[in-house]
């Protein structure tokens, strides 16, 4: 019951944003908002029965929208907090990127192009902990991969988890947090040139947030190095687990030191 009412209350807030952005006429013309929203809700006046979508499918696709970008950063974010609060060295070498680049300031569009050491750590947390562990497609028609073949509307899961941790595209080191796998890039981080790489999927579907979503990690972890030093309680216990997405069963516990 509780449950229900959280789904109605999650339902009628979207409802709402989604009256308050109703197109307003301007004589013949319909005036949308730009953005997502404003895109959904150009889809929903559609004449063409194959580009319209209801207000239900623009309800659906916020909620995708906002648990999507919200818990898959949650958890780049803590993982990777937890990974330099263990790895001091490499939480150095972040703060002293971090500082050379902004100094005490709020971090920019033309600093945050060109960190190296930050992406490095982002792209091997999302290696060891990918917020999303597994991605599901659907066979649209028959089709034949390598020795095998597949049948229309056969579902397949792809786990990023797995590919991850394969010691025969990374290595024997596989489990070890080494930033330094990506120095020459994402192309050269593995012994394989396939996608080996999946935090944020591949091809033609790939997540529409990973720029967004990188860019915001920066941003935050660059404004926690300028003003903190930080180590891992004992008190934390390392259970990873699938809760919708890889996530710290008992949070992250780290002290946090002014610097």
């Amino acid at each position: 019951m509780e449950s229900e009412k959280l789904e109605e209350g999650i339902r009628d807030c979207i409802l709402e944003i989604i009256k308050q952005k109703e197109p307003v006429k301007k004589g013949e013309i319909e005036s949308y908002e730009s953005g997502f929203l404003g895109k959904l809700l150009e889809a929903n006046h559609e004449t063409n029965k194959n580009k319209w979508i209801s207000v239900e499918d623009i309800v659906d696709e916020c909620k995708t929208i906002y648990f999507a970008g919200h818990e898959t950063t949650t958890s780049l974010l803590g993982w990777t907090i937890l990974l330099l609060a263990i790895h001091k060295d490499w939480q150095e070498k972040a703060r002293k990127e971090v500082v050379d680049l902004f100094g005490r300031k709020t971090p920019n569009s033309d600093g945050i192009g060109r960190m190296k050491i930050m992406n490095m750590i982002i792209e091997e947390s999302l290696r060891l902990y990918p917020p999303v562990p597994a991605i599901k497609r659907k066979v649209e028609k028959k089709v034949r991969l390598g020795n095998l073949i597949l049948p229309p509307n056969m579902q397949l899961y792809i786990s990023p988890l797995a590919l991850h941790h394969d010691p025969r595209i990374w290595g024997e080191d596989v489990h070890l947090f080494k930033p330094e796998r990506f120095t020459g890039g994402v192309a050269k981080a593995s012994n394989n040139t396939a996608a080996a790489f999946l935090p944020f999927g591949f091809g033609p579907r790939t997540c529409v947030g990973l720029n967004f979503a990188v860019i915001e990690a920066k941003i935050v972890l660059s404004m926690i190095l300028q003003r903190y030093a930080f180590n891992l309680s004992p008190t934390y216990i390392h259970s990873p687990i699938q809760l919708f997405m890889v996530r710290p069963q008992h949070g992250i516990q780290v002290f946090l030191h002014a610097t």
